[in-house]
């Protein structure tokens, strides 16, 4: 009889399948991770059921809030006047009328002010206006 004890093996940790699960989750919050652009003015926009992105380096942004009031860029308008509208836009696009203009109005907002910008923006020749809007999947009457 032996009673030599046997030789133990040396413990292995294996660490493909720890890695494996890492990159997994990795990927998951990378892919389920949303990222929202904050804007300066808080406005509810209406509800469409599409929805289209302008990506583009530059694109200006004309926000109304429910009470008129105009944000060109995040920067506020003197007043709601076409005259300021018009000065505020030949300055923020460099006189150039290609660039993507995107009215973002609140869903409060009166008829009046939207068509006023898309008639200066209009008056002043740019081809490529766009009013942002909330996607809906469904269609809700509210």
């Amino acid at each position: 009889m032996e009673f030599r004890p046997a030789e133990q093996e040396e413990p292995e940790i294996n660490l493909t399948s720890l890695i494996d699960v890492v990159f997994l989750l990795l990927i998951f919050f990378m892919v389920t991770t949303t990222f929202e652009r904050q804007a300066v003015v808080q406005v509810q926009l209406p509800k469409a059921t599409t929805a289209v992105r302008a990506e583009q380096d530059l694109v200006l942004e004309l926000v109304i809030d429910r009470e008129s009031r105009m944000y060109l860029n995040g920067v506020p308008l003197l007043n709601n006047k076409r005259s300021t509208m018009r000065v505020a836009l030949l300055e923020a696009s460099d006189d150039r009328r290609d660039v993507p203009l995107v009215i973002r109005a609140d869903a409060d907002t009166k008829h009046q002010d939207v068509v006023k910008a898309m008639d200066v923006a209009g008056s002043l020749g740019y081809t490529r206006l766009s009013i942002a809007t909330n996607e809906v999947l469904v269609d809700d009457d509210e």
